[in-house]
C-alpha cells in the first residue's frame, strides 16, 4: 500500500506541474487546470505520513522534489531537440512543456514559503492562543494558502495571464477544500489518540 501511495503522490505532483499552464473556468472562477489534482496531494501526503511516519513523508517529499526538477530539465531538453521534418506539433509541444520549468520553480518556491508561514502560525496559535483544533487549522491555512496562491500564480503566470483573477479563483477553491477536510483532522487525531495507529513524530 505504501508503494501505491508514494507512486500516486509523485504522479499527482508531476501531472499538476504539467497541466498548470492551462487556465480553466469553473462557474465564475478561473483556476489552473492542475488545482484539483494538486489538492489531492495534500490528502496523499497525510496518508503517507500516517503509514510511514513524519520522516518517511519527508523523504517522499524530497523524492517528489527531485522528480519535478528532472521533469523540468528533461522538458527543456525535449523542446530544444530539433523536430523531425514531418512533425507539425513543435509549437504546441513547446507551448505546453516549455513553460514547465517556470511552473515547477513557482510551485516549489510557493510551497516552501507558505509551509514555513503555516508552521509558524499554527505553532503560535497552539501555544499562545490555543482554542479548538479546527480553528488553528483554519486560521493557519487561510493565511498560508493565500501566500501560496499569490507566490505561485505571480511567479508562474505574471506577464502571461491575469494573475489576480487566477489568485482569487485558486484561493477560493483551496479554502473550499480546507473546509471540507476539517472533519478529517478529528478522524485522524482520534485514531492516533486511541492507539489504532502509531504515527512517528
Amino acid at each position: 500500500m505504501d508503494t501505491i501511495l508514494i507512486g500516486l503522490y509523485i504522479a499527482c505532483e508531476l501531472i499538476a506541474n504539467v497541466t498548470a499552464s492551462k487556465p480553466v473556468q469553473i462557474g465564475g472562477l478561473i483556476v489552473p487546470a492542475a488545482i484539483f489534482i494538486y489538492a489531492l496531494t495534500f490528502t496523499l501526503i497525510d496518508l503517507i505520513n500516517e503509514s510511514m511516519g513524519k520522516q518517511g513523508a519527508r523523504r517522499v517529499i524530497v523524492v517528489a522534489f527531485i522528480a519535478n526538477l528532472l521533469l523540468a530539465a528533461y522538458a527543456q531538453f525535449a523542446v530544444a531537440l530539433p523536430p523531425a521534418p514531418f512533425y507539425k506539433g513543435q509549437e504546441g509541444f513547446a507551448g505546453v512543456l516549455g513553460s514547465t520549468p517556470r511552473i515547477v520553480f513557482a510551485s516549489l518556491t510557493a510551497y516552501l514559503i507558505s509551509s514555513l508561514i503555516d508552521a509558524e502560525i499554527f505553532a503560535f496559535w497552539k501555544s499562545r492562543i490555543r482554542g479548538p483544533k479546527w480553528l488553528r487549522v483554519l486560521i493557519s491555512n487561510a493565511i498560508s494558502t493565500w501566500v501560496d496562491s499569490v507566490v505561485f500564480i505571480t511567479f508562474a503566470f505574471y506577464g502571461v495571464m491575469p494573475v489576480w483573477v487566477l489568485i482569487k479563483g485558486q484561493y477560493v477553491v483551496k479554502m473550499a477544500i480546507t473546509l471540507v477536510s476539517l472533519p478529517l483532522i478529528y478522524l485522524v487525531r482520534s485514531r492516533k489518540e486511541h492507539g489504532l495507529r502509531t504515527i512517528d513524530g
